[in-house]
């Protein structure tokens, strides 16, 4: 997805809203998220957000999200953020984010999705990526009970 960056998106010095830009985040994975378990999807959580770089109004703010893995009910879906100067040419790594969406049935309830077979090496490392992710996350969890 890309979304041409405007004076409504920026606070007074130019700079793009971090949350105009998380909003962008969420709507791209959830299409990927939608696209793969084709029924309604709901974001459960979201991994820490940097942002390495600004986006200034102008740019062409460019979100890049792929299907990592899948639980029962759940999906993983990576994005990256990157800002196109359209005048120098110049693209810029902004952000990364992993999502977690939850697929719902129509009462709203926990669905199952599809399993994700990825099938090129790339996808297959996201995905291994996403497991050991998924693993230090519950972990942590039993750690803290």
């Amino acid at each position: 997805m890309s979304h041409m960056m405007l004076p409504t998106n920026a606070n007074p010095d130019g700079h793009i809203h971090g949350g105009d830009i998380m909003k962008y985040i969420d709507d791209a994975a959830g299409v990927v998220a939608m696209k793969h378990a084709r029924t309604t999807v709901v974001t459960a959580s979201i991994d820490r957000l940097d942002f390495h770089k600004p986006v200034h109004i102008g740019n062409l703010l460019i979100l890049k999200a792929s299907l990592n893995s899948t639980g029962r009910t759940s999906m993983e879906i990576g994005v990256r953020v990157e800002a196109e100067d359209l005048r120098k040419g110049i693209v810029t790594h902004i952000a990364s984010a992993y999502l977690t969406f939850v697929a719902l049935d129509d009462s709203k309830h926990p669905t199952p999705v599809p399993v994700y077979q990825p099938s090129n090496p790339k996808a297959i490392r996201r995905r291994k990526q996403a497991q050991e992710r998924k693993a230090c996350y519950y972990q942590s969890k039993n750690l803290d009970d």
